[in-house]
């Protein structure tokens, strides 16, 4: 409950900072960074749909540009965001309650 506390807490910088964070975890981690790295770019038109508070479906085009977006390089992005904390030496993230 308290992770969930501290990420509805973020501020709009905040988030940017951790898609930033995402995105170049992914270029570094894939050996297809350039082509991952431009397709999570692409998302950045879901930026207003992923911020904590966020009460708005998303977007057509944040739609589309999931769509257009490989799976393993989301899922591979998602596993590198969720290490994170443990190499930052913070509690690891707990969203079963999400």
């Amino acid at each position: 409950m308290a992770a969930r506390n501290s990420l509805i807490s973020l501020s709009c910088s905040q988030a940017a900072l951790l898609l930033l964070l995402i995105a170049l975890g992914a270029q570094t981690y894939l050996g297809e960074s350039q082509g991952c790295s431009s397709q999570l770019n692409t998302l950045n038109v879901c930026a207003p749909f992923v911020l904590p508070g966020s009460q708005n479906n998303p977007s057509s085009d944040c739609c589309n540009a999931l769509q257009s977006v490989n799976n393993d390089c989301l899922c591979n992005t998602l596993a590198i965001a969720a290490r994170l904390p443990s190499q930052c030496h913070l509690p690891p993230l707990n969203c079963a309650n999400w």
